[in-house]
């Protein structure tokens, strides 16, 4: 059985839904069907807790789907710590893989914010983001953990 919470952050209303007791995605904007499950609140919890400055990693069950090559992508992305960032070429040399392909999987992340893909920055600076406000949610979520992200 497929159920979504939705909740308001800064960044505006956000999705997440929950599969087989994980979470599987973290959409933007308001799901049309709400249910609240113990894990669904605990990720809602957390996520504020995040968004508040009170929660560097997040302990709920992450199951996401896809390619073998955006799984690798997403097990790198999971490991960058708190107020840290890769290189997309970093994650490339990890994975035997091109800092293009890398880039594409990041776009691809169905759990972004939870799977850091944030994190994950160009060698001249910021690189792309794929959430609702571009590049200005990334800066966003990069300056409420602290991080740097100039090449």
């Amino acid at each position: 059985m497929i159920l979504q919470k939705s909740i308001l952050t800064p960044l505006g209303d956000l999705s997440l839904t929950e599969e087989d007791g994980a979470i599987v995605a973290l959409d933007w904007g308001r799901g049309r069907d709400q249910a609240d499950t113990p894990l669904l609140s605990t990720a809602a919890d957390e996520l504020q807790a995040y968004f508040d400055g009170d929660q560097a990693g997040f302990t709920v069950p992450l199951e996401p789907h896809g390619s073998p090559h955006l799984l690798k992508v997403l097990d790198v992305m999971r490991s960058i710590p708190y107020g840290k960032t890769m290189r997309y070429s970093d994650i490339a040399g990890a994975i035997g893989s091109s800092p293009r392909a890398v880039g594409g999987a990041c776009g691809c992340n169905p759990i972004p914010i939870l799977i850091p893909c944030h994190r994950v920055v160009s060698a001249a600076g910021l690189g792309g983001y794929s959430g609702d406000g571009g590049r200005e949610t990334k800066t966003a979520l990069l300056r409420l953990e602290g991080a740097s992200y100039t090449g």
